[in-house]
């Protein structure tokens, strides 16, 4: 181990993140550069290539920062609220049940998610759930601006119109005017 590998594991560098992984040989874990365990004894580390150099040579990989996967686990998770995100955002989504589903605290989920996206959760979702009700809007003349403000998740339609006020500018029924037809006569009168 040379000295600036060293400097990168005692700094959690991850810059370094790729270039080398290390084995704490009184544990059996090895990591990557960034990981923000305590720091180890220098004579009890042991430097590798690749993760999988670090398998071989009986290393298990470290829980917090999850050296055998592509991303770090702050990234990773990030990705994984997205997906839950796209695919359930007409479901009742809560900073709690993403933590529970995530298995962490919400604090933690809250604070890096915002690190890493410049938004917090509950900002992704609305976001997700105006686009899909933007969509709706421009092309299901027909339908209800409540029907579409409880498909996308929302639970009143009230709710929905500040929420969408406030993300566009304007309310739904006038997006709908600008951006596509307006239906049926009872939708014009809503």
């Amino acid at each position: 181990m040379d000295e600036a590998q060293w400097k990168a594991i005692v700094n959690c560098d991850a810059t370094f993140d790729g270039r080398f992984f290390y084995g704490v040989t009184t544990t059996g874990i090895f990591c990557r550069p960034s990981c923000r365990s305590r720091a180890p004894l220098p004579e009890h580390v042991r430097i590798f290539k690749s993760a999988g150099e670090a398998q071989a040579a009986g290393f298990r990989p470290c829980k917090r920062c999850r050296p055998d996967t592509p991303l770090r686990p702050d990234e990773e998770m990030v990705h994984m609220v997205k997906a839950i995100v796209n695919r359930r955002f007409e479901e009742p989504l809560t900073l709690e049940s993403l933590a529970q589903e995530l298995s962490m605290s919400p604090y933690h989920l809250h604070r890096t998610f915002k690190r890493w996206t410049g938004v917090t959760p509950a900002e992704y979702l609305f976001a997700k759930r105006i686009e899909v009700a933007k969509e709706a809007l421009r092309t299901e003349p027909l339908r209800t601006i409540t029907d579409i403000a409880l498909a996308v998740g929302f639970r009143s339609a009230s709710h929905f119109s500040t929420v969408f006020r406030k993300m566009t500018g304007c309310s739904p029924k006038h997006y709908r005017t600008q951006h596509g037809t307006v239906g049926t006569a009872q939708e014009a009168a809503r």
